[in-house]
């Protein structure tokens, strides 16, 4: 089992940066990759980036693409989330989440993910 803990919300203005780390209990990690997924209040929790573990392969949604950057760590189990030129719509509480590394991993559905954080909340104002 793993356990993800997200960090580093918070409320920025527009045009905005903010960074937000997800830390995994323990020092093994047996999955294909872990994944950024956003929810808004109405909406259904939707893909925002994913990388891969064993080359650090990364994948976007065309909605963040070439505003956020995805990267894990290289001594432990954490990954992170650079988001630069933040938008309003961009207002969400973002989940970390792991795969099992049992099935086939499709990285953009969050039902490839075993393992889920709590949240943190992004709040993005004009």
């Amino acid at each position: 089992q793993v356990q993800l803990v997200e960090s580093g919300g918070g409320l920025v203005q527009a045009g905005g940066s903010l960074r937000l780390s997800c830390v995994a209990s323990g020092r093994t990690f047996s999955g294909y990759g872990m994944a950024w997924f956003r929810q808004a209040p109405g909406k259904e929790r939707e893909f925002v980036a994913a990388i891969r573990w064993r080359d650090q392969n990364t994948y976007y949604a065309d909605s963040v693409k070439g505003r956020f950057t995805i990267s894990r760590d290289n001594a432990k189990i954490a990954v992170y989330v650079q988001m630069n030129s933040l938008r309003s719509e961009d207002t969400a509480v973002y989940y970390c989440a792991a795969d099992s590394g049992m099935g086939f991993w499709n990285y953009g559905s969050s039902r490839t993910y075993a393992y889920w954080g709590q949240g943190t909340q992004v709040t993005v104002s004009s």
